[in-house]
């Protein structure tokens, strides 16, 4: 078999077991062949490492993975890409190919069973359509890994690792800074796919970290954005159903202006302001 970065190999491998692109599950694969090398060496995979990867796709990335990791285990939806995947990764012996859904799979015991105590990363190109629900996931779950390298749209990228304090700020930029410290590392363009899709990619690393209390963060998170044109106050105010009177001085005590506006804040005033309030809708 030619290289899986080669158009007419995809193409010939795909028909040989009756698969179809199917732009429904976003699925558009890599024939860039410095991207997955690039992509597998920043997102941490090497000796003694186990990468878990979801949306292998030809495996293309997988098989990179597998050059550099001790162990790969890949979450692939698409049922129809088993066989397509048993001989595209026929060679290597330490990948495990896991049929199944990850937005609804229990990743934690999964990566218990499949890596024991060995240090995990998660590295793979995402389909866009689940890019915030997926990241999210991931990051929610506290799962034991130590990074997130994801492949997503390039807008999506650049809104994510905004973070807290700029012009992009959203509600999932802060959420991901809340979790991780994110990195936007390079820009894959869109003719580095089969079939090629519409708009460009990058990819992005999240280094895990600790975070305090969640409910109370996120909820003063949710509100501060929930009406992202009016002032941090009346925001919080009516998303909270709070006194503005009442929470006046809690962002006075978190150095926040009562006229800021959410894009306006950093990861440091959220938390401040959720430190000085009670539980949500308090």
């Amino acid at each position: 078999m030619g290289p899986l970065t080669s158009p007419s190999v995809i193409r010939e491998v795909m028909e040989r077991h009756g698969v179809t692109f199917t732009k429904a599950l976003g699925q558009n694969f890599l024939i860039n062949p410095s991207v997955c090398p690039r992509m597998a060496r920043l997102g941490g995979a090497g000796p003694g490492v186990g990468v878990l990867e979801i949306g292998p796709g030809a495996g293309v990335l997988t098989a990179q993975l597998a050059q550099m990791a001790d162990r790969v285990v890949a979450v692939e939806l698409d049922g129809r890409l088993l066989p397509v995947l048993a001989e595209t990764l026929a060679e290597y012996e330490n990948i495990k190919v896991i049929h199944g859904d990850a937005l609804k799979l229990d990743l934690g015991r999964l990566l218990r069973e499949e890596f024991g105590a060995m240090p995990v990363v998660v590295c793979a190109n995402l389909p866009y359509y689940i890019t915030s629900p997926l990241v999210m996931a991931l990051l929610e779950q506290r799962l034991p890994v130590e990074s997130v390298t994801v492949m997503v749209q390039k807008e999506a990228a650049q809104r994510i690792c905004a973070g807290p304090g700029t012009r992009q700020a959203s509600a999932l930029g802060v959420a991901v800074a809340y979790y991780s410290a994110p990195k936007l590392l390079f820009s894959v363009s869109r003719g580095s796919f089969l079939p090629a899709p519409e708009v460009d990619s990058a990819v992005i690393r999240l280094d895990i970290r600790k975070a305090p209390d969640e409910a109370r963060f996120f909820a003063v998170v949710r509100g501060a954005f929930q009406q992202r044109r009016k002032t941090v106050l009346n925001s919080l105010s009516a998303a909270l159903d709070i006194p503005k009177e009442a929470l006046g001085p809690v962002l006075a005590a978190a150095g926040v202006p009562q006229n800021a506006r959410a894009e306006a804040l950093s990861l440091e005033d959220f938390a401040a302001i959720a430190g000085g309030l009670g539980s949500p809708g308090a």
